[in-house]
């Protein structure tokens, strides 16, 4: 039997989607099923427009905050802090006991520390110049 490894910029998303179905069912083999579900926050103006949001999804009992962005307007006014609280929410409804986010921009550690979460790891040079911070926050305490 004979196998051929090639590196591409831009998969096949058919190829791709074998990869995440493979290492799904493999995890769930291993440690049960994840119950993965979606979940946003998005802030809105007036016109409906939306002007910042928070996506991420939870998985075996912990909230993961893939993105959070607002724009430049609508910084400062402590929205973030009220999508990690709605979001968190959310994930304790759905049985969650943690959530877990990274970042490598300055003020936005500075948020979500005073959200309650913690730095668990970093990565120093990511990118050049910048500390990308892990951080985590119990939801069960």
């Amino acid at each position: 039997m004979a196998v051929r490894l090639e590196t591409v910029e831009y998969p096949d998303p058919v190829a791709r989607a074998t990869i995440g179905t493979g290492l799904g069912q493999f995890n769930e083999a291993d440690v049960g099923p994840a119950d993965r579900r979606g979940l946003a926050v998005f802030v809105r103006d007036e016109h409906d427009a939306v002007v910042g949001g928070l996506s991420g999804f939870t998985a075996w009992g912990w909230l993961y905050v893939q993105w959070l962005w607002l724009d430049e307007l609508w910084r400062g006014k402590r929205l973030a802090a009220k999508m990690l609280a709605m979001a968190e929410a959310e994930a304790q409804k759905r049985g969650c006991h943690g959530a877990h986010i990274d970042t490598f921009n300055p003020l936005a550690l500075k948020a979500y520390q005073r959200a309650g979460y913690v730095i668990f790891g970093q990565l120093d040079d990511f990118p050049k110049g910048r500390t990308r911070y892990f951080l985590q926050r119990r939801l069960d305490s």
